[in-house]
């Protein structure tokens, strides 16, 4: 079957994209191959005025190339062949002289984009779903087929770096406001008004587009000490960000500056070599794998296909007005819309809770991702209370109160007295079974865990616990709720500290001791922020809070003994008063909630002598090892249900670097012969908690791996 269908209104050819088989549009070699047949029948056809490329799918206009060609990429050269024949045939719709619309509604992102610049004229609609991006960075590349040399020259130079650079996509009327789309349309008018674009430009030729960002800095880009400022900003950011791991981003700055530069000829050679180079590395595909395993996990509701049918949840309560709690009620109400009642004991916390649902919609607000009256409508659906006043009419109820098991079973059993006999229960605990917070429970088969990560509004991973008494049902509706949110979600095993923490505990444990050894805080930080992680593990104590990361480490000691027994350093850092950002004293000095530097009082209080000779090796291995032997065992007692999951879960819940893959991904890449051997010379230093664990030591001898080589 044709992937584009032509039908002819007044001389304007309208263009449907409509993938057969496929859920969203992409560009493949196939259907380049029809687009390329298409643009000569379009040039040669002197019946035809004008062209309007518009999609067949509900939410796609075109999501970009297709991923899995790139998997086959074998060497630079083939790579290269590929962003040359994407370049090529992106300039032939530039250069057609019948001019051609772009009518833009979903996803318009990576090669979409692309080959929406080169069209003469963009209609966007206003729908949430529009989006605008070149996301190819995430995948460890850069725009391949043009964007790198279209996008600065219709936006600016750094509008345009400011998207390639990170893959951030816009929604339409930002699109609008940077001149990238040209109009913007409620989807119903979205045909008419492209049509019309189309029989105006066939009339009156092109019109004539303004700079975008302002006189000063239109006046900026338009001198060559001017750029230069902007390309050394833009350097300057990158490599703060990444670190020097993630070659995407300075090669797509580069490619930009050389298009700019010596001309879009020379620039589009940049584009197409650089992206060769890129497609076959290693960076690039661990980040394709993280792609791929993500994308399946959407897939995934936890439960055998077809074994039960997700309820629909049209109303949440949320037990508990905390940081947590807010952050739950106010991202259900940003990406779900549900109505949601939030209760606690005392009014001033619910009035806190409020306050916090409020600045989480207020910030996309001021970014301008929401319109006032969106920002009204939204912030209504949530109310609050100290009583359970509503939660009758609930189908979920998220409980996130402190964590303490009386406390929690308390809790679910106010919450089955008040809701229906189908509403499910779910507790945001980080460490403990939810089989022990529900062995009272009336209606067990109704409850489970949704462990979110702080803060809710931004960390994108949701651990979903059922028990060996939960229903089917009840696990795909709290899957299918969390993807609602936003979230990516992964199905774990009901065992203490379930995943995330599970392989974060020995990891932090590790830290602590290294500091109460007289290792300074800040050379432990930087080994691991070093090593790819987004912050080091004495900060992420502060941020989780001295007190929260107590009660989770004496969780997993009595769980899995002494193996996992956390040092002293926390109990004597909370007996001086400190409990981390939250209180403003920690490991770190804070000051107005930021960071401002290490305490190094912190030393005295705990009765060492700060070393200045520490090997950053040793603390590496020490830090890094303990993660992945944990991983390993964790795994293979069940924890997860596949090294996919647990990769994932690490990479979205801790930031595990991503262009190592993740934990399991990294031990195959180590080599686990060689892993092993690392833990048992740490084991010689430092004691049984490194013994290596036995399906680690069995892949060793077998040669196995975690995933297919």
């Amino acid at each position: 079957m044709s992937a584009l269908t032509t039908e002819v209104e007044n001389g304007i050819a309208v263009v449907t994209f409509d993938l057969p088989g496929e859920p969203v549009n992409k560009l493949s070699d196939a259907v380049k191959v029809e687009f390329e047949a298409l643009l000569i029948g379009l040039r040669d056809d002197s019946s035809i005025r004008g062209a309007v490329l518009i999609s067949g799918k509900p939410d796609s206009f075109i999501a970009g190339a297709d991923i899995e060609e790139f998997t086959a990429l074998t060497t630079e050269i083939a790579a290269e062949r590929l962003s040359f024949e994407g370049q090529e045939m992106v300039s032939r719709v530039e250069t057609l002289p019948t001019p051609v619309v772009a009518a833009i509604h979903g996803a318009c992102l990576g090669a979409g984009l692309e080959l929406a610049l080169a069209c003469h004229y963009r209609v966007a609609t206003d729908h949430r779903k529009t989006q605008l991006g070149l996301p190819e960075v995430q995948l460890g590349l850069i725009p391949g087929a043009g964007g790198c040399q279209r996008l600065p020259r219709l936006i600016g130079v750094r509008a345009a770096l400011d998207m390639i650079l990170t893959g951030r996509s816009e929604r339409g009327a930002k699109a609008l406001r940077l001149g990238l789309v040209d109009e913007l349309v409620p989807p119903s008018i979205l045909r008419a008004t492209a049509l019309a674009a189309a029989d105006r430009l066939a009339r009156d030729g092109a019109p004539r587009r303004q700079p975008t960002g302002g006189l000063r800095g239109f006046l900026l880009e338009r001198t060559a000490t001017g750029r230069r400022m902007v390309y050394r900003a833009a350097e300057k950011q990158v490599r703060a960000k990444s670190s020097g791991h993630y070659p995407a981003p300075l090669r797509a700055l580069e490619a930009v500056r050389i298009g700019l530069e010596q001309g879009i000829t020379a620039g589009l050679a940049a584009e197409h070599r650089f992206f060769g180079e890129l497609a076959v590395g290693e960076v690039s595909r661990k980040l394709v794998q993280v792609f791929f395993a993500t994308t399946a996990l959407k897939k995934d509701d936890g439960i055998p296909p077809g074994s039960a049918v997700p309820r629909q949840i049209r109303r949440l309560g949320v037990v508990g007005a905390g940081f947590m709690g807010a952050g739950i009620a106010g991202t259900a109400a940003l990406n779900v819309e549900v109505d949601t009642r939030l209760k606690d004991a005392d009014l001033e916390r619910v009035g806190k809770g409020l306050n916090t649902v409020g600045g989480i919609l207020g910030e996309r607000l001021k970014r301008r991702r929401l319109t006032r009256p969106q920002f009204e409508r939204l912030s209504a659906l949530v109310s609050g209370g100290t009583d359970y006043r509503g939660f009758g009419r609930a189908d979920l109820v998220i409980e996130a109160v402190f964590e303490d098991l009386a406390l929690k079973r308390r809790v679910l059993a106010e919450v089955e007295a008040v809701t229906r006999p189908d509403a499910i229960f779910a507790s945001n605990t980080s460490t403990i079974p939810i089989r022990d917070i529900a062995a009272e429970a009336t209606r067990p088969e109704r409850v489970l865990g949704m462990h979110f990560f702080s803060p809710v509004e931004k960390m994108p991973l949701v651990e979903v616990i059922p028990t060996e008494a939960t229903a089917p049902e009840a696990v795909v509706t709290a899957v299918r709720f969390g993807r609602r949110m936003g979230k990516t979600v992964i199905v774990v095993a009901d065992h203490p500290g379930f995943w995330v923490n599970r392989i974060l505990s020995p990891y932090l444990n590790e830290a602590a001791m290294l500091v109460a050894e007289g290792v300074p805080v800040a050379l432990i930080d930087r080994t691991m922020t070093n090593w790819g992680f987004p912050v080091g593990p004495v900060a992420l104590l502060d941020e989780v809070g001295l007190d929260v990361a107590q009660k989770a480490g004496g969780v997993m000691h009595v769980a899995f003994g002494d193996r996992l027994r956390p040092p002293e350093t926390l109990t004597r850092l909370i007996g001086d008063g400190r409990l981390g950002r939250k209180n403003g004293r920690g490991f770190y000095r804070y000051r107005d909630g930021h960071k401002a530097g290490v305490d190094d009082s912190i030393h005295a209080l705990l009765g060492v002598r700060p070393v200045s000779d520490a090997d950053v090796a040793v603390i590496e291995r020490r830090l890094v090892y303990a993660m992945l032997n944990e991983a390993a065992m964790a795994l293979d007692e069940g924890a997860v249900r596949s090294p996919r999951d647990g990769d994932v879960g690490a990479l979205f819940g801790i930031g595990f670097p991503a262009f190592r893959g993740g934990p399991l991904r990294a031990i195959d890449d180590l080599i686990p012969s060689r892993v092993v051997e690392v833990l048992r010379d740490l084991a010689d230093v430092h004691g049984p908690r490194f013994t290596p664990a036995a399906d680690l030591a069995d892949m060793a001898v077998h040669g196995r791996r975690f995933y297919p080589a």
